[in-house]
């Protein structure tokens, strides 16, 4: 019973995480359709800045702020610089120039900062707190608490304000939105900015327990993705519930069959989702009437 609480605290940690990212991507795609696949890129950025900003001598809660500001300048930029000039293109083609704004990122930050593995300083202490006949550290409820209040911000900023609605109407029908007043382009520059915020702050939690490096996005931004699918994607909660269940079955699979097998079960369990739910668990199926 001690390992169950063990294993499942752990698949919530880092399911949160997982639903960062996939709230990015789930953001993105209903701003425009595209799958952003530098997402996970703004997970490194985080993690990869902050370090670089302490090493300048900046005290951590600066460090934060800057490396997270730089994160959304260069998520504005890609939508400014990449994807704008080619509006008109394929959604195909979208995709394939978010997959070279990663390499690039990755390539960037392997050149101005370095190659090694870098750790963050737990935000208050690393002493295991005990639960039950399981143990938590303090860094992993700064990661659940983190998310909670993501969260909740991002259904406040939906649901109360003028830009969170016309991101809404435009998810919901771009075209319409523009008939109505809507500046369709500022919505999508807004959406590549506000999941670079996301990710961002997901590296930064992340990195005082896994360590972060110029590739950690890769898995991070592959994983987050899964969990989209999983919610379906497009969906907020959706993509919450996803990364959580994700978390969750990882951690049991490595924890009862073996930890070989836990990025492997994020695979498998995307194949099973497109097979038997290409809707996700709460992707609504679409209707035609003819």
């Amino acid at each position: 019973m001690d390992a169950f609480l063990q294993f499942l605290l752990s698949g919530i940690t880092n399911g949160a995480v997982y639903a960062l990212v996939a709230l990015g991507f789930s953001i993105i795609y209903n701003a425009s359709h595209v799958i952003n696949f530098a997402q996970g890129e703004f997970v490194m950025l985080g993690g990869m800045a902050t370090v670089a900003f302490m090493g300048l001598g900046l005290p951590m809660p600066v460090a934060i702020l800057l490396a997270v500001a730089v994160s959304v300048l260069i998520g504005l930029a890609l939508e400014k610089l990449a994807i704008e000039p080619v509006k008109e293109g394929s959604v195909v083609t979208l995709i394939i120039i978010t997959i070279g704004a990663s390499i690039f990122l990755r390539g960037l930050v392997q050149v101005v900062l370095d190659k090694e593995f870098h750790r963050l300083p737990a935000f208050s202490g690393e002493t295991a707190i005990p639960i039950g006949g399981a143990a938590i550290l303090p860094q992993n409820l700064w990661v659940l608490g983190g998310t909670a209040v993501i969260v909740v911000a991002l259904w406040r900023f939906f649901d109360h304000t003028l830009m969170g609605k016309a991101m809404l109407a435009t998810s919901f029908n771009k075209f319409a939105a523009q008939l109505v007043g809507i500046d369709t382009r500022r919505v999508l520059l807004l959406s590549f900015g506000l999941s670079a915020l996301l990710g961002a702050v997901g590296g930064i939690l992340v990195a005082p327990i896994t360590n972060t490096y110029y590739e950690i996005g890769i898995m991070l931004g592959l994983k987050g993705f899964c969990a989209a699918i999983l919610g379906g994607l497009g969906r907020s909660w959706g993509a919450v519930a996803g990364g959580i269940v994700l978390g969750v079955i990882e951690a049991f699979g490595a924890g009862y069959l073996s930890s070989e097998y836990k990025d492997a079960m994020a695979f498998v369990l995307i194949l099973l989702v497109l097979f038997f739910m290409p809707n996700g668990l709460f992707g609504r199926r679409d209707a035609e009437r003819v």
